[in-house]
């Protein structure tokens, strides 16, 4: 992934919260190790032609743990699959399979993300994006 100042949605960037980055190292029978990583990101996109803002997480396998969240960023460069999203809001209504609770906390980042788009919601890092460099 890349680190873009500029906000463009059809690059599909996201922000995402460099503390929260979590994962463990897992040892194969032939010796080989990796590293599964999970970092917490928001991120808006179009759905049938209305803007939302989502929230989930990004994952990747690594050959080996990275020293920090920027570089298992940098290091990430597998964007098929894109975010987990677990919870979407879209102004009116809230998207997600988690309790009541989580989705208060959800609401309290999604709700001003949306009405501030396109900011970057605070404690979160952006815009982080798989596409190429801005023209």
């Amino acid at each position: 992934m890349i680190r873009e100042d500029r906000f463009l949605i059809s690059r599909k960037p996201y922000a995402v919260d460099l503390a929260s980055l979590r994962g463990s190292v897992q040892t194969y029978e032939n010796g080989r190790t990796s590293y599964r990583g999970r970092i917490d990101a928001v991120w808006f996109r179009r759905r049938r032609g209305e803007t939302v803002a989502c929230i989930g997480d990004l994952w990747d396998f690594q050959d080996t743990e990275p020293e920090s969240a920027r570089e298992f960023l940098e290091r990430h460069n597998d964007g098929r699959y894109g975010g987990d999203c677990i919870g979407r809001w879209d102004g009116t209504s809230y998207w997600g399979n988690v309790t009541l609770e989580q989705q208060e906390q959800h609401l309290a980042i999604l709700r001003p993300m949306l009405a501030n788009y396109p900011a970057i919601p605070d404690g979160y890092d952006g815009w982080w994006t798989f596409q190429g460099g801005a023209r």
